[in-house]
């Protein structure tokens, strides 16, 4: 969940309104939100946040409360299994178009990992709630760009009104990484939304790319979730999705002859030659150093410096099987962190039979021939 997992999507990419067909039951009432062009622009942050769309999760009904006044709010049902379904195969559609992987799997990490497990109440306690798409969260250093991911999937949200901001952010997230090549995640939803910006956690919950200490940093973050040296490991092997932009992080080069022809918007650096294929190329990469225009951020090298955490490193480099299976159960967990669930056991989505797949799973991962892609 670094900040520097980057944006694949590009700006005029995320400024784009994605067509999508009209799903059987949607609220008519559903307003449209208008961004600005400009992906680091606060004032479009402002209009979002005071729109009753991003202050009103549809599947986390709003009401004036007579006997408490105007500012209390009464909260209904959460996800809709069927529109959660129908969901999945439009953010597949988006995938395909936009080659917006990355920014998405960084979205339902950073709404998730600001869960603390030594705060018992809810929404106090951080975590996989919908926050983030409230101002005062996307404010937050570790979230720079990340308003990019909501313009993307704000028309999958208005689409369909009975899913919480929660469960669309995972259920992205999640299919971003299986749309990738990544292994299929066990998830589950029903979360519900936070109601207001009042609830979005303190900045400070996410980990930095380079602290003082990068391997004690990443405990100190990771076990504040509840996560352990192996879950950490596996979890920073997402990294091989993305680039990290200097303009956003402070970190990486501006491109790379891995990045120059996009696909999205050109530039950045990458942690692996294949950024947008879901593999255990990370591993072996920064465990070999032989390319110099690949990412190697502190928080990287300290998987092959510290013992515990360069046990599960060396495996993952050399077992991608043992990776695919050990990141699958660390992302399903982290997804849950924090959550509320409505009902309490949480909603299974069946993803249907496998499809027989034609080659590679994720054909654009190939671009690296440097293949110049055009999105309109």
């Amino acid at each position: 969940m670094a900040l520097s997992l980057s944006a694949a999507a590009s700006h005029s990419l995320c400024s784009t309104r994605v067509s999508l067909p009209p799903a059987a039951a949607v609220s008519s009432s559903s307003p449209v939100v208008a961004f600005s062009s400009s992906p680091h622009s606060l004032s479009s942050l402002r209009s979002v946040a005071s729109s009753s769309l991003f202050l009103q999760s549809s599947s986390l009904i709003q009401r004036k409360n007579p006997n408490r006044g105007s500012s209390s709010f009464v909260i209904a049902a959460a996800s809709d299994a069927a529109q959660l379904k129908s969901a999945k195969e439009d953010i597949k559609v988006l995938l395909r178009t936009k080659f917006c992987h990355p920014i998405l799997v960084r979205l339902g990490w950073h709404d998730a990992g600001t869960y603390n497990k030594n705060i018992e109440d809810w929404p106090l306690r951080g975590g996989a709630n919908g926050s983030l798409r409230f101002e005062p969260e996307l404010k937050h250093a570790a979230n720079a760009g990340l308003v990019n991911a909501l313009k993307l999937i704000e028309p999958i949200k208005e689409k369909y009104a009975n899913i919480s901001y929660a469960d669309l952010f995972q259920l992205a997230s999640a299919t971003a990484v299986e749309e990738a090549g990544g292994p299929e995640i066990p998830m589950k939803y029903g979360r519900v939304d936070v109601s207001a910006p009042e609830q979005c956690p303190e900045e400070g919950r996410l980990p930095d790319a380079g602290p003082p200490s990068p391997a004690d940093h990443l405990r100190e973050v990771f076990y504040r979730m509840g996560l352990n040296d192996k879950e950490i490991v596996a979890l920073s092997g997402a990294h091989t999705l993305g680039r990290s932009r200097p303009d956003r992080s402070g970190w990486g080069k501006p491109e790379t002859k891995y990045t120059k022809a996009g696909p999205g918007e050109p530039g950045g650096q990458s942690w692996t030659v294949k950024w947008l294929k879901f593999d255990n190329s990370y591993f072996k990469d920064i465990k070999e150093k032989r390319d110099e225009d690949l990412l190697v951020l502190p928080t990287d090298a300290a998987l092959f410096e510290d013992p515990s955490f360069k046990n599960y490193a060396e495996k993952y480099a050399e077992d991608p099987a043992a990776f695919f299976r050990d990141y699958a159960e660390a992302h399903a967990k982290l997804s849950n962190l924090g959550a509320k669930f409505d009902p309490p056991e949480g909603i299974i989505i069946d993803n249907g039979p496998a499809q027989q797949q034609q080659g590679e799973k994720f054909v654009a991962a190939k671009y690296s021939t440097q293949k110049s892609f055009r999105i309109r």
